[in-house]
Protein backbone atom coordinates (compact mmCIF):
# COMPACT_ATOMS: atom_id res chain seq x y z
CA UNK A 1 0.00 0.00 0.00
CA UNK A 2 1.60 3.28 -0.95
CA UNK A 3 1.32 6.68 0.80
CA UNK A 4 -1.90 8.19 -1.00
CA UNK A 5 -3.67 4.80 -0.26
CA UNK A 6 -2.65 4.63 3.87
CA UNK A 7 -3.68 8.31 4.40
CA UNK A 8 -7.09 7.49 2.29
CA UNK A 9 -7.58 5.14 4.78
CA UNK A 10 -6.68 6.82 7.89
CA UNK A 11 -8.09 9.71 6.76
CA UNK A 12 -11.75 8.16 6.84
CA UNK A 13 -11.56 6.08 9.60
CA UNK A 14 -10.48 9.32 11.65
CA UNK A 15 -13.49 11.36 10.23
CA UNK A 16 -15.88 8.27 10.82
CA UNK A 17 -14.60 7.67 14.36
CA UNK A 18 -16.62 8.44 17.77
CA UNK A 19 -13.71 8.97 19.69
CA UNK A 20 -9.71 9.53 19.20
CA UNK A 21 -8.40 6.47 17.37
CA UNK A 22 -4.82 5.82 19.31
CA UNK A 23 -1.56 4.12 16.94
CA UNK A 24 -2.55 0.43 17.81
CA UNK A 25 -6.16 1.00 16.17
CA UNK A 26 -4.99 2.52 13.61
CA UNK A 27 -2.23 -0.75 12.74
CA UNK A 28 -5.51 -2.96 13.12
CA UNK A 29 -6.78 -0.81 9.49
CA UNK A 30 -3.67 -2.29 7.90
CA UNK A 31 -3.28 -5.81 9.71
CA UNK A 32 -0.04 -4.45 11.26
CA UNK A 33 1.74 -3.69 7.99
CA UNK A 34 2.12 -0.46 8.31
CA UNK A 35 4.46 0.25 12.17
CA UNK A 36 3.84 3.11 14.47
CA UNK A 37 6.34 5.45 12.78
CA UNK A 38 5.33 4.85 8.83
CA UNK A 39 1.72 5.52 10.29
CA UNK A 40 2.91 8.86 12.15
CA UNK A 41 4.56 10.19 9.17
CA UNK A 42 0.96 9.75 7.25
CA UNK A 43 -0.52 11.62 10.34
CA UNK A 44 1.81 14.18 9.70
CA UNK A 45 1.11 14.42 5.90
CA UNK A 46 -2.66 14.47 6.86
CA UNK A 47 -2.61 17.45 9.32
CA UNK A 48 -0.38 19.72 6.93
CA UNK A 49 -3.15 18.64 4.25
CA UNK A 50 -5.54 20.05 6.68
CA UNK A 51 -4.13 23.61 7.50
CA UNK A 52 -5.72 25.70 5.52
CA UNK A 53 -9.23 24.75 6.40
CA UNK A 54 -11.29 25.04 8.89
CA UNK A 55 -10.73 21.59 10.32
CA UNK A 56 -7.48 20.51 11.82
CA UNK A 57 -5.80 17.03 13.20
CA UNK A 58 -4.84 17.01 16.39
CA UNK A 59 -3.04 14.56 19.27
CA UNK A 60 -4.79 14.19 22.33
CA UNK A 61 -3.98 11.65 25.34
CA UNK A 62 -6.46 8.97 24.03
CA UNK A 63 -5.45 9.37 20.13
CA UNK A 64 -5.91 11.78 17.29
CA UNK A 65 -9.00 12.98 16.09
CA UNK A 66 -10.22 15.83 13.72
CA UNK A 67 -12.20 18.69 15.42
CA UNK A 68 -13.18 22.24 14.23
CA UNK A 69 -11.04 24.87 14.47
CA UNK A 70 -11.11 27.46 17.42
CA UNK A 71 -12.06 30.49 15.10
CA UNK A 72 -14.65 28.48 13.64
CA UNK A 73 -16.76 28.44 17.19
CA UNK A 74 -18.29 31.61 16.52
CA UNK A 75 -20.13 30.23 13.50
CA UNK A 76 -20.63 26.96 14.69
CA UNK A 77 -22.54 28.07 17.81
CA UNK A 78 -24.92 30.06 15.52
CA UNK A 79 -26.20 26.56 14.77
CA UNK A 80 -26.44 25.33 18.20
CA UNK A 81 -26.71 28.16 20.76
CA UNK A 82 -26.64 28.03 24.30
CA UNK A 83 -26.19 29.58 27.49
CA UNK A 84 -22.89 29.97 28.85
CA UNK A 85 -21.91 27.49 31.21
CA UNK A 86 -21.62 28.38 35.09
CA UNK A 87 -19.20 27.04 37.57
CA UNK A 88 -18.38 27.73 40.55
CA UNK A 89 -15.05 28.99 42.33
CA UNK A 90 -14.86 25.86 44.08
CA UNK A 91 -14.97 23.58 41.87
CA UNK A 92 -12.51 25.28 39.53
CA UNK A 93 -9.99 25.90 41.66
CA UNK A 94 -10.14 22.20 42.96
CA UNK A 95 -10.09 21.14 39.77
CA UNK A 96 -6.96 23.47 38.82
CA UNK A 97 -4.91 22.31 42.15
CA UNK A 98 -5.21 18.68 40.97
CA UNK A 99 -4.42 19.16 37.72
CA UNK A 100 -0.67 21.19 38.87
CA UNK A 101 -0.04 19.35 41.88
CA UNK A 102 -1.01 16.01 41.36
CA UNK A 103 -1.03 13.32 43.30
CA UNK A 104 -2.93 14.91 46.15
CA UNK A 105 -4.82 13.78 49.05
CA UNK A 106 -8.49 15.92 49.63
CA UNK A 107 -5.93 17.45 52.95
CA UNK A 108 -3.59 18.84 50.27
CA UNK A 109 -6.29 20.62 48.78
CA UNK A 110 -7.70 21.86 51.83
CA UNK A 111 -4.51 22.93 52.91
CA UNK A 112 -3.60 24.93 49.33
CA UNK A 113 -7.66 26.03 49.72
CA UNK A 114 -7.62 27.01 53.13
CA UNK A 115 -11.17 25.77 53.35
CA UNK A 116 -12.58 22.40 53.82
CA UNK A 117 -14.00 21.16 50.27
CA UNK A 118 -17.60 19.75 49.79
CA UNK A 119 -17.52 15.98 49.00
CA UNK A 120 -19.67 16.38 46.31
CA UNK A 121 -17.25 18.71 44.56
CA UNK A 122 -14.57 16.34 44.33
CA UNK A 123 -17.61 13.27 43.21
CA UNK A 124 -18.42 15.79 40.65
CA UNK A 125 -15.00 15.78 38.76
CA UNK A 126 -14.99 11.95 39.38
CA UNK A 127 -18.41 11.19 37.82
CA UNK A 128 -17.13 13.56 34.62
CA UNK A 129 -14.43 11.50 33.81
CA UNK A 130 -11.80 14.33 35.44
CA UNK A 131 -10.23 13.13 38.09
CA UNK A 132 -9.65 9.47 39.61
CA UNK A 133 -7.96 7.93 42.39
CA UNK A 134 -4.39 6.23 41.15
CA UNK A 135 -3.83 5.19 45.46
CA UNK A 136 -3.39 5.83 48.80
CA UNK A 137 -0.38 7.63 50.28
CA UNK A 138 0.89 6.00 53.33
CA UNK A 139 0.00 8.10 55.80
CA UNK A 140 -2.47 7.77 59.08
CA UNK A 141 -5.69 6.80 57.14
CA UNK A 142 -4.18 5.76 54.23
CA UNK A 143 -5.86 8.96 52.49
CA UNK A 144 -6.96 8.51 48.46
CA UNK A 145 -4.43 10.05 46.17
CA UNK A 146 -6.14 12.18 43.14
CA UNK A 147 -4.86 12.87 39.63
CA UNK A 148 -6.01 14.08 36.41
CA UNK A 149 -7.36 11.58 33.42
CA UNK A 150 -6.66 10.87 30.11
CA UNK A 151 -10.72 12.40 29.29
CA UNK A 152 -9.47 15.33 31.12
CA UNK A 153 -6.70 15.71 28.91
CA UNK A 154 -8.86 15.05 25.72
CA UNK A 155 -11.50 17.75 26.69
CA UNK A 156 -8.66 20.44 27.21
CA UNK A 157 -7.68 19.15 23.62
CA UNK A 158 -3.80 18.59 24.20
CA UNK A 159 -1.90 15.22 24.35
CA UNK A 160 -0.03 15.26 28.21
CA UNK A 161 0.46 17.41 31.27
CA UNK A 162 3.69 19.18 30.03
CA UNK A 163 1.08 20.91 27.41
CA UNK A 164 -0.69 22.44 30.34
CA UNK A 165 -0.10 26.39 30.81
CA UNK A 166 3.26 27.31 32.39
CA UNK A 167 3.11 28.41 35.50
CA UNK A 168 5.45 31.71 35.44
CA UNK A 169 8.50 32.41 37.90
CA UNK A 170 5.96 35.20 39.22
CA UNK A 171 3.42 31.90 40.21
CA UNK A 172 1.23 32.49 37.26
CA UNK A 173 -0.17 30.13 34.50
CA UNK A 174 0.54 32.04 31.19
CA UNK A 175 -3.27 30.97 30.21
CA UNK A 176 -5.57 29.99 33.17
CA UNK A 177 -6.31 25.86 32.85
CA UNK A 178 -9.87 26.92 33.18
CA UNK A 179 -10.31 28.66 30.33
CA UNK A 180 -9.26 25.16 28.05
CA UNK A 181 -11.74 23.07 29.79
CA UNK A 182 -14.80 22.36 27.61
CA UNK A 183 -16.94 21.59 30.58
CA UNK A 184 -20.61 21.30 31.00
CA UNK A 185 -22.40 23.38 33.73
CA UNK A 186 -21.78 21.95 37.20
CA UNK A 187 -25.00 22.68 39.52
CA UNK A 188 -24.10 24.03 42.70
CA UNK A 189 -24.76 26.61 45.27
CA UNK A 190 -21.55 29.36 44.30
CA UNK A 191 -22.22 29.94 41.35
CA UNK A 192 -21.29 33.11 39.00
CA UNK A 193 -21.90 33.44 35.59
CA UNK A 194 -18.80 31.72 33.20
CA UNK A 195 -18.18 35.05 31.42
CA UNK A 196 -17.51 37.12 34.37
CA UNK A 197 -14.21 34.72 34.79
CA UNK A 198 -10.82 35.77 36.40
CA UNK A 199 -8.75 32.54 36.23
CA UNK A 200 -9.45 29.87 38.29
CA UNK A 201 -5.86 28.33 37.23
CA UNK A 202 -3.98 31.60 38.20
CA UNK A 203 -1.08 30.15 40.81
CA UNK A 204 1.07 31.20 43.58
CA UNK A 205 4.11 28.67 44.64
CA UNK A 206 2.59 28.72 47.81
CA UNK A 207 -1.24 29.07 47.87
CA UNK A 208 -2.35 27.74 44.38
CA UNK A 209 -5.52 29.51 43.59
CA UNK A 210 -6.21 31.32 46.63
CA UNK A 211 -6.80 34.49 45.39
CA UNK A 212 -9.24 33.33 42.24
CA UNK A 213 -12.03 35.67 42.67
CA UNK A 214 -14.10 33.92 39.77
CA UNK A 215 -14.40 31.32 37.11
CA UNK A 216 -14.05 31.00 33.62
CA UNK A 217 -16.50 30.32 30.26
CA UNK A 218 -15.45 27.00 29.60
CA UNK A 219 -17.24 25.72 27.00
CA UNK A 220 -15.70 24.31 23.86
CA UNK A 221 -13.48 25.98 22.32
CA UNK A 222 -12.92 23.37 19.32
CA UNK A 223 -16.17 20.97 18.36
CA UNK A 224 -14.82 17.18 17.66
CA UNK A 225 -15.52 16.54 13.64
CA UNK A 226 -15.30 13.00 14.08
CA UNK A 227 -18.76 11.66 13.56
CA UNK A 228 -19.38 8.07 12.64
CA UNK A 229 -21.23 7.74 8.87
CA UNK A 230 -24.34 7.15 8.54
Amino acid sequence: MNTAQAKRVLETALICAQQPLPLREMRELFNDRLGPDSIKLVLDELRQDWTPRGVELVQVASGWRFQSRPEMREYLDRLHPEKPPRYTRATMETLAIIAYRQPVTRGDMEDIRGVTINTTIIKQLEDRGWVEVIGHREAPGRPALFATTRQFLDDLGIASLDQLPVISAQGRAEDPVASLVPLQALPANDEVPAEQASGAAAATQDDLLADTSATQDLSPSASNFGRTAP
